[in-house]
């Protein structure tokens, strides 16, 4: 059950840090407690793709083929633009550790308008320039077709998806994530009828294929962010926290607000891009080489939804205590964020080790695909990349939180762009390694970027 803490806005000049006093247990269950509805959220949000994937996939591989193109690009530009809202939580975070509660709530409407002007602008973006880009990459021209069928379609959805996401990081920082869970998971069910019902054509309609999921995506994104934007607009404390304050945007608090998010966006762009270079390899490959990389692909992504998670209640209590100037607060809250993260992805890993071939069989009816897929899981298991990629998530959103943007877009930009994707075509292409170079390159970044940025937050932590 919530605290009454969390359930009104703390009154205005009383400054909050979530570890001001208490012990190590105590702060454990903090970081949890807010942690686990988090995480179920980000993993009901990768559901939704992943049911995409699984209907999709074991219609035709060949769809699946399109679906995973057609991703790549909307992906590049989908989490850029929710980078720059990520901002909505940091401050908002801050503001109450200031004391400043109220003051969210303006955060929260400068967030949403950002929402929608960027999600209209990556629409327009992506279905003009995103079919273009497909035609130039010498790849099969059915592949191409099928795949700027589905990008078209995921373009439409960009502002409901950002729309969404500011309104689930406002109502994070408020330390109240169990609605955006719940209706997260309700809109999941939606987008699993939709995806039974256009994918392979049903009562009479005809089989859409990955064009159906895309459809299917487009619907569930835009019932999920009504339904955000409406909870936090009919908060019985809507307006203690300034959610129907007349908005007075200033050249300044529109920087404030995009300044983490820049970093954020600029970090998710270069490793989106690099994930997408490694797409194109695979694609250079073969049709078949594509579908197995977009299901382990899909699987860490999954996985990278418990981190992510881990991550964001971290720097939510990594904020309030930067702003309430807690150096120990900080320095707790970043720790216990890498240690939870270890221990639970170490236990990831070992199932994934030893249960490949049923994780690729959940994706695939198709035999030859599960004899690709099920040893590149067992090398991204053994490898210890799930570990090490948590914890490079956890850093990175750790630094934000405490006003160190730099530092992560620096690690992501020199691990992902400069080394994994070189890395990748040296081993994939040139070595003719295929699908084990492409992994190889990925689990070199991850542990370059990992290493660059626990070692980042430990030195800060000295200072």
């Amino acid at each position: 059950m919530a605290s009454s803490a969390d359930l009104t806005a703390p009154k205005e000049g009383k400054k909050i840090s979530a570890f001001a006093t208490g012990s190590i247990r105590g702060e454990l269950r903090e970081l949890v407690r807010l942690a686990i509805p988090i995480v179920a959220s980000r993993v009901g949000m990768m559901t939704m793709g992943l049911v995409d994937v699984l209907v999709v996939s074991h219609y035709s591989t060949k769809e699946l083929g399109y679906q995973a193109l057609g991703w790549a690009p909307t992906a590049i530009i989908m989490v850029s633009a929710v980078g720059l809202v990520s901002g909505v939580q940091v401050i908002s975070s801050r503001r109450i550790g200031e004391g400043r509660p109220r003051e969210t709530g303006q955060v929260f409407q400068l967030g949403l308008i950002s929402s929608v002007i960027l999600g209209l602008i990556a629409s327009v973006a992506l279905s003009i320039i995103g079919p273009w880009g497909l035609a130039h990459l010498r790849m099969d021209p059915d592949l191409v077709r099928g795949a700027s069928g589905v990008l078209k379609v995921l373009a439409w959805s960009m502002p409901f998806h950002i729309v969404l996401t500011a309104a689930t990081s406002y109502l994070e920082a408020l330390k109240r994530p169990k609605p955006a869970t719940l209706a997260m998971w309700v809109c999941n069910g939606v987008n699993l009828g939709l995806n039974l019902l256009l994918v392979p054509g049903a009562l009479g309609l005809p089989a859409m294929g990955a064009q159906g999921a895309a459809w299917s995506t487009f619907g569930s994104r835009g019932v999920l962010a009504l339904w955000l934007v409406i909870y936090v607009l009919r908060m019985k404390d809507a307006r203690e926290w300034g959610v129907y304050d007349r908005l007075r945007p200033s050249w300044f608090s529109v920087w404030e607000l995009f300044k983490p998010g820049l970093g954020a966006a600029a970090s998710y762009f270069v490793e989106v891009t690099a994930f997408n270079a490694m797409n194109i390899y695979a694609g250079w490959i073969g049709v078949a080489t594509v579908a197995a990389w977009s299901v382990i692909l899909n699987v860490m992504a999954v996985v990278f939804m418990l981190p992510l998670g881990l991550a964001t209640a971290t720097a939510v209590l990594v904020g309030r205590a930067y702003g309430a100037n807690d150096r120990h607060g900080i320095v707790r809250a970043g720790t216990l964020g890498f240690g939870v993260s270890t221990a639970v992805l170490g236990v990831v890993s070992v199932l994934i080790g030893l249960f490949p071939n049923t994780i690729a069989g959940a994706y695939t009816g198709d035999p030859s695909l599960v004899k690709v897929v099920a040893p590149g899981l067992v090398l991204s298991a053994v490898s210890l990349f799930f570990i090490v990629d948590g914890l490079q998530v956890v850093g990175a959103q750790s630094l934000r939180s405490r006003a160190d943007v730099l530092a992560p877009t620096l690690t992501h930009t020199l691990s992902y762009l400069v080394l994994m994707v070189p890395l990748g075509w040296y081993l994939a292409i040139h070595l003719h390694m295929g699908l084990t170079g492409i992994l190889w390159s990925v689990v070199a970044a991850s542990f370059a970027s990992a290493g660059f940025l626990v070692a980042r937050f430990v030195w800060l932590a000295r200072r």
